[in-house]
């Protein structure tokens, strides 16, 4: 029997998973939690043979989540699941060593049949997340301006921003100024928004 802990905070959506799975007859969901917070102190206490995680998850996000049960509980497996294909949280997900990643619209067989790789210590990836995000290709942004973008997200001035992450409101302007010009964005909001499209903040 896989032991399965689903992570996900839409209640229709979850629910929809908790039925599909309960179809197969060498699946059970052992938990399932809608708080990022909750994945890891559960999967300590469970050991799920695997994790099923949404990204977008209130409290600690998924990829976050992925990357600490690799080291706390390596023997539990991560399966993601993203309503969003944005590249650059699929080579978040490779870096945490996930065992898969695939879109929530895909057919409810191929879930069944990841979960059962994964399992097995497989790995799944959903072929045309793969594509796109070799079209996009590598992050162009260093972590600092990806950190200082994610900071300019959020809103306030560059006083404010600087305050925030200990840096000279001029640090701050030269790091924005470095993102948009990577991006070759209009601006500090096109950056931003070119930034999460490609999963880079």
């Amino acid at each position: 029997m896989i032991r399965i802990l689903l992570a996900e905070d839409q209640h229709l959506i979850r629910g929809a998973l908790l039925a599909l799975i309960g179809l197969e007859a060498d699946m059970e969901v052992v938990a399932d939690v809608d708080n990022g917070d909750d994945i890891v102190p559960t999967a300590l206490r469970l050991l799920p043979d695997v994790a099923v995680l949404d990204i977008e998850l209130p409290g600690t996000d998924g990829l976050t989540a992925a990357a600490t049960l690799r080291q706390e509980l390596p023997e539990t497996k991560v399966l993601i699941l993203t309503g969003l294909g944005h590249p650059g949280h699929l080579v978040r997900a490779l870096e945490a060593q996930v065992g898969g990643f695939m879109r929530k619209n895909a057919p409810s067989e191929e879930l069944a049949d990841a979960l059962r790789r994964v399992a097995k210590g497989q790995r799944f990836l959903d072929p045309t997340l793969v594509e796109t995000a070799l079209r996009v290709g590598d992050n162009p942004l260093t972590e600092r301006e990806a950190e200082v973008l994610r900071a300019a997200a959020e809103g306030g001035t560059t006083t404010d921003i600087g305050a925030a992450l200990f840096l000279s409101p001029a640090t701050v302007r030269n790091y924005l100024s470095n993102a948009i010009s990577k991006l070759d964005a209009r601006n500090r909001i096109d950056a931003i928004r070119i930034a999460r499209q490609s999963g880079w903040i």
